[in-house]
């Protein structure tokens, strides 16, 4: 148990990756539902990170006041980047190749973040890629690939540029683990996240608004929004950031957080109703044993 915040943790660091990603495997269900009230998949993702914005605005100044979100410019600068490419730019690219490629095989693609963050952290941060680090690495993504696909691709639906921007988004997903441990140091998680939401939300503003993409305010697409933040957002990201800081070997933290694919299978079957088979099982348990994998490579 440690405090940190103001807030009692009892879970290690590698738990709270963990339940980060339980928590983002609800995120397409609030999609679902959102996209269903009429509202697109990049005004859903701008509402994500604005009612974030807004929740940690709120929070930070009622738990110590409007002066506490002060941060030092080279800090400000780190969560610019977290926001801009971790949670912007990843959004538009992501967004692209789900119009391009569809959903299953962008969420597939995305789990190349665990080789961009092992990368990076070698390159960055000295770490080792081991064999069994190595293993688990190629285990978690042949089981992300099998719990979301089923072991089925519709190749007719395939395009070089859908799958160089799942690939960008895959990219700039690894990079959270990386920019997020270096702004992290000596900076309070909600202030580090409330930071990086306002210059995400920014950002996909922008792309809205160069697209002239339609703006649905709905009182059940804001209501939705609203919790589409609280829950997967909010609450899946500060866990993510204070897990971060008590890892010190950033390669495993993608694959800790793939419980997100895991629990993102099993609620998109229940919400629209097919039935995981085999293959859905096999690779659901794959990711888990890359997790005791991941776990036994410390170093």
């Amino acid at each position: 148990m440690y405090r940190k915040g103001g807030i009692v943790m009892k879970v290690n660091g590698n738990g709270q990756v963990m339940l980060a990603g339980i928590l983002w495997g609800t995120i397409g269900i609030f999609i679902w539902y959102m996209e269903r009230a009429g509202a697109s998949v990049e005004w859903i993702s701008f509402l994500r990170v604005f009612f974030s914005w807004l929740i940690l605005v709120a929070f930070v100044c009622w738990r110590n006041g409007p002066a506490s979100m002060k941060v030092k410019p080279e800090i400000m600068a780190y969560c610019a980047l977290l926001g801009l490419i971790c949670h912007g730019i990843y959004n538009i690219f992501y967004s692209l190749a789900v119009t391009s490629i569809g959903v299953s095989l962008s969420a597939v693609l995305l789990n190349v973040a665990t080789v961009f963050t092992a990368v990076f952290s070698a390159l960055f941060f000295q770490e080792k890629i081991t064999p069994l680090k190595g293993l688990a690495l190629v285990i978690n993504i042949v089981g992300c690939v099998l719990a979301v696909t089923g072991g089925t691709f519709d190749l007719t639906a395939l395009s070089l540029w859908g799958l160089g921007w799942g690939i960008m988004a895959g990219l700039c997903y690894g990079l959270t683990a990386i920019i997020g441990k270096v702004a992290g140091y000596g900076t309070d998680a909600f202030v580090m996240s409330l930071w990086s939401f306002f210059w995400a939300a920014l950002c996909l503003l922008g792309w809205i608004l160069w697209q002239g993409g339609p703006m649905v305010m709905t009182p059940s697409v804001l209501g939705m929004g609203f919790f589409y933040a609280l829950i997967p957002t909010v609450l899946g990201y500060i866990l993510y950031y204070l897990g971060l800081q008590q890892i010190e070997d950033l390669s495993r933290v993608p694959v800790l957080a793939s419980l997100e694919t895991a629990a993102a299978v099993i609620l998109g079957m229940n919400l629209t109703g097919d039935i995981l088979n085999l293959t859905n099982l096999l690779g659901i348990a794959l990711i888990i044993a890359s997790q005791w994998l991941i776990g036994k490579s410390r170093q």
